[in-house]
């Protein structure tokens, strides 16, 4: 699993809407957090590119990393909840893919398949006007 240092991270604090009552019209409870991947000494260079690759979408146009969170009452705990999203996105970006192996179709699996349509035509057929006596 990935960590961020926090210190490389930059907090934005705004109103959420969710759930806080009267805490919502008052209070900057939303945390948005931004992690400069340029200037990261916490990845190399292959993985800078993909983290740029697989997260383009949340990456801004000054190559900030930005992930948001509301879900909680409190400041402090959707600022928790945003690291930790954010540790869990950058985890998730560097993971190698799982290479696919690719597997034979059995015999018997082709042979239901076309049993299957053979039944499926013979009823097809046996519904055409020229079989049907009036």
């Amino acid at each position: 699993m990935f960590a961020v240092s926090e210190d490389k991270l930059k907090f934005r604090f705004s109103r959420s809407g969710g759930p806080g009552g009267q805490n919502v019209n008052k209070l900057s409870t939303r945390v948005e957090v931004l992690y400069d991947i340029e200037s990261s000494d916490d990845l190399n260079q292959v993985q800078k590119q993909l983290v740029r690759k697989r997260l383009a979408k949340r990456i801004n146009s000054d190559g900030f990393l930005s992930v948001t969170c509301q879900e909680h009452r409190s400041q402090n705990a959707n600022r928790v909840g945003a690291v930790a999203k954010m540790n869990e996105l950058i985890g998730w970006s560097l993971r190698r893919a799982k290479v696919r192996k690719k597997t034979k179709m059995p015999f018997s699996a082709k042979l239901k398949r076309l049993d299957e349509k053979k039944k499926r035509s013979k009823i097809k057929t046996l519904r055409t006007q020229k079989h049907f006596e009036e």
